[in-house]
């Protein structure tokens, strides 16, 4: 069964929002997954020609802001990243707090535990703007379009899931399970999509 893959998010998406919760739901559960959680930013495709890439531009700061810290949390104080990323997407989608301040952010993240003055730091060296432009660019190379997308033995996959968990951790991991295991399997699928929803 594979269990490793990559798996990108922008806090802006709600699709993000509902796949994102199960794969966290299923590792709180003990789901034995390997996922690498990779920041990708939706505004790139809409800036204008010549302009500079979105994560070089301070306009999409604010943009970027959750994203940014995110990968300061990721990376600086993994311990809490999990949470922390739980914690910004019900924020942005559940509560509808914009996240574009670190006024915004620190409130929701700061009562985590988060160190937010080393996240303010890092922010401002703007090292995690650069780790969104690389790891934007390298989900180039796999001609991604969206969030959330899967990389599972380098294909990768979109996917646009409509529910989010419930407290049942086991049954997110079937569903991740199950995803990822059809994209591994069956990498001739192309496109596979309900016309109308069932409910």
């Amino acid at each position: 069964m594979v269990t490793s893959f990559d798996l990108s998010y922008d806090y802006r998406c709600p699709f993000a929002k509902n796949i994102h919760l199960h794969v966290l739901k299923a590792l709180e559960a003990g789901a034995d997954f390997d996922v690498n959680f990779v920041p990708w930013t939706m505004s790139q495709g809409y800036k204008e020609d010549g302009a500079p890439d979105v994560w070089n531009d301070p306009s999409f700061d604010a943009d970027h802001l959750s994203l940014a810290v995110s990968v300061s949390v990721r990376d600086q104080q993994p311990a809490l990243f999990y949470a922390t990323h739980e914690a910004l997407f019900r924020a942005r989608h559940e509560r509808a707090v914009r996240l574009v301040t670190i006024e915004e952010i620190d409130a929701v993240l700061r009562p985590l535990g988060v160190d937010m003055e080393q996240v303010r730091a890092d922010i401002e060296s703007r090292r995690p703007h650069e780790v969104i432009g690389k790891s934007y660019e390298e989900f180039s190379t796999y001609e991604a379009f969206g969030v959330p997308t899967f990389v599972v033995n380098g294909d990768a996959t979109f996917v646009r899931y409509m529910v989010p968990p419930t407290d049942d951790g086991a049954e997110s991991a079937k569903i991740i399970e199950s995803l990822i295991t059809l994209m591994a399997l069956q990498p001739d699928l192309n496109e596979f999509k309900h016309t109308r929803l069932p409910y």
